[in-house]
C-alpha cells in the first residue's frame, strides 16, 4: 500500500481539547506549565521544570517539527503538549512521546483524547505508533497502558537512554477506541 509522507504538524480537535503545532510564541505559555517539578519526577530528565533546561527541551520540540500543543477547548488555555517523531516510512512505524499535561488535567481523559487525536492522525499513514517510556517512569507507563499499549521490548531514546517500547497497532487502536 502506497502511503502520503506523513503529516507532522495537523491541527486536531476533541471533546476537550485541540491540538496544533508548536510556536515560538508558545514559550511562555507551555514554560508555565512545565515549570511545575512534580510533572517531571519520574522523567528521566526530571529537572525540566528549570527555565535553562526546559529552554533546550523547547527549542528541540521547535526543531523536530512535530510538536503539538494542547489547548483546553473550554477556556483556550495551554494544558501541555507532545510530539511526533522518527517517522519511518519502511517499517511504517512513528513515536509519539515528550508528552507531558498540566497536573489539574491528570486522570486520564485529556491524555486519553490527546492520544486518540495523535493515534488517529498516526494511522493515516502508519501501522503502528510505538511509546518509548524510561523504565522508572511508572506513570506514563501506566498511561500508556490505558490507551491500549502493550509493551514490546525496549530500545535507546533519542536522548540514548534505555526505555521500555510500548506499541499500538491500526488493528488495536480500532478495537480499543472502537467504542468512543
Amino acid at each position: 500500500m502506497l502511503r502520503m509522507p506523513f503529516d507532522l504538524q495537523p491541527v486536531l480537535k476533541g471533546e476537550l481539547l485541540a491540538l496544533r503545532p508548536l510556536r515560538p510564541e508558545d514559550f511562555h505559555d507551555l514554560y508555565a506549565v512545565a515549570s511545575d517539578p512534580l510533572i517531571w519526577e519520574q522523567h528521566p530528565v526530571n529537572d525540566r521544570y528549570k527555565a535553562d533546561v526546559f529552554e533546550g527541551f523547547f527549542r528541540e520540540a521547535m526543531e523536530s517539527g512535530g510538536t503539538l500543543i494542547a489547548i483546553d477547548g473550554e477556556d483556550g488555555g495551554v494544558i501541555g503538549s507532545s510530539r511526533f517523531h522518527g517517522y519511518d516510512r519502511e517499517r511504517s512505524e512513528i513515536e509519539i512521546g515528550w508528552t507531558f499535561l498540566a497536573r489539574s488535567y491528570w486522570g486520564g481523559v485529556y491524555n486519553r483524547e490527546m492520544k486518540q487525536l495523535m493515534l488517529r492522525h498516526a494511522f493515516q499513514f502508519v501501522n503502528s505508533v510505538v511509546f518509548l517510556v524510561g523504565p522508572r517512569n511508572l506513570r506514563s507507563q501506566r498511561a500508556v497502558e490505558k490507551i491500549g499499549g502493550t509493551r514490546a521490548g525496549s530500545r535507546s531514546d533519542a536522548g540514548g537512554r534505555e526505555s521500555f517500547v510500548y506499541q499500538i497497532t491500526a488493528s488495536t487502536f480500532l478495537h480499543t477506541f472502537a467504542h468512543n
